[in-house]
């Protein structure tokens, strides 16, 4: 029996030997044994390469506006392992939690003793499973890795989500955007609407034709919602979100265009549910995207010093967050401080940011993912230094109190860290 938070969080350390598994054998297993909790919610599946997180934030904040109980499952967390699995309130408890971890505990010893080892991402997915089948109205499931084979891909959504299409775990996916397209559409299902963010003509074809397989209702951004006249500020952002007839004026107060296509891509998702039956009030939508804000995404967490974390983790995510730096704080100094998963294209990630900053710090972090040092082939390149210890690091911004902007990216897990030791501080 497992009793506190600290003995889950080492009993998953011990798992990460075990590696990552694609398939879906051991999840319907687990599902089975704790009576299928995934066939009693009413939920909404988002798949996409960037942009599920904050999608699904849009859609949280416009759902509880409308005095819907939301539960949110989303991986990276911020804050650890409770932090995958939210409602209203917040974080499920510490104490629920274990509760449904020691009633999931049996079947996870079984399939262990079959050296059919459950991974840490399943065992949190059918505890969220478990926990929002009795507490929520309506469910947000995010996608891990692609959505064919991926753990979340076990339930028959109400609406099917796809945000983007790039290039992200490639030794799983495949290296083409036709491969990763096909993954990303396998959360298609019978008949149930799906939305789609800007996609490349390769990933259209592939989403299209799932979906004409499928039967199922295609929502697609530029032919079915659109949006015009964008006015930014230094702290929202405005336009007009067309759909059919419909002309809605949209606000956000979030940074990046590429936040106003997550939002266009909610709003039609919010269509799409009220289609389906849900009582919702667009004028209360609105509200809810206005007050939406996004831990971890080009995130200012402190101001003296001017310290933003951003949670890119990939090619495409990188390049939004140095189009991100552009439009609000190209004038001034900047200093990158970088770290991520060793599995990841690291080295095309920092080359990319290189012609923006005036110094670029890498670093690694507690996780057996993390990226090792020694590893890193920068020889040559002045403008990286290489530092093992990310909290001398931050010590140094602290101490040195200047104007200039220091900004933490690379991975959700690292930013979850410089976060955690600024908001202790």
């Amino acid at each position: 029996m497992i009793e506190n938070i600290k003995q889950v969080e080492s009993f998953f350390n011990n798992r990460y030997k075990f590696g990552i598994k694609p398939g879906l054998e051991r999840m319907m297993f687990l599902l089975k044994n704790v009576g299928n909790p995934q066939q009693k919610i009413n939920g909404v599946h988002i798949a996409g390469t960037n942009g599920k997180g904050s999608t699904i934030q849009f859609l949280r904040h416009a759902l509880m506006k409308n005095e819907l109980r939301v539960g949110v499952f989303s991986s990276p967390s911020l804050n650890g392992v409770l932090g995958h699995i939210q409602t209203n309130d917040g974080e499920i408890a510490e104490e629920v939690f274990l509760n449904l971890f020691n009633q999931l505990l049996p079947h996870i010893e079984e399939l262990d003793r079959q050296e059919n080892h459950p991974t840490e991402f399943e065992i949190i997915t059918v505890i969220a499973f478990m926990y929002f089948k009795d507490c929520v109205d309506i469910a947000l499931i995010e996608a891990g890795m692609g959505g064919k084979e991926d753990t979340t891909n076990c339930f028959t959504p109400i609406c099917s989500v796809i945000t983007t299409v790039d290039r992200d775990h490639t030794a799983f996916l495949g290296d083409s955007i036709t491969e990763i397209a096909s993954h990303k559409a396998g959360i298609i299902k019978p008949k149930v609407p799906v939305v789609i963010g800007d996609l490349s003509k390769e990933a259209l074809t592939v989403v299209h034709q799932e979906a004409d397989k499928n039967q199922a209702p295609l929502f697609e951004f530029h032919k079915d919602f659109s949006v015009e006249s964008i006015e930014t500020t230094s702290d929202s952002q405005s336009f007009e979100w067309f759909h059919q007839d419909q002309k809605i004026d949209i606000k956000i107060m979030l940074n990046g265009v590429y936040q106003i296509k997550n939002a266009s891509l909610a709003m039609m998702v919010l269509f799409a549910l009220k289609d389906k039956g849900l009582s919702l009030t667009i004028e209360k939508c609105l509200e809810g995207f206005k007050e939406t804000r996004i831990p971890g995404r080009y995130e200012e967490i402190s101001t003296n010093p001017r310290v933003i974390i951003d949670g890119a983790h990939n090619i495409a995510g990188i390049q939004a967050f140095i189009d991100t730096v552009q439009e609000n704080d190209e004038e001034k100094t900047k200093h990158l401080i970088f770290s991520g998963f060793k599995d990841k294209e690291l080295m095309e990630m920092l080359k990319l940011c290189l012609p923006h900053f005036d110094s670029i710090t890498v670093t690694t972090f507690d996780h057996p993912r993390a990226i090792k040092l020694e590893d890193l082939q920068i020889d040559g390149e002045n403008k990286i230094k290489i530092n093992s210890d990310w909290k001398q690091v931050v010590r140094e911004i602290v101490n040195k109190n200047n104007n200039e902007l220091h900004f933490f990216t690379g991975s959700l897990n690292f930013i979850g860290k410089i976060r955690k030791y600024f908001v202790k501080k």
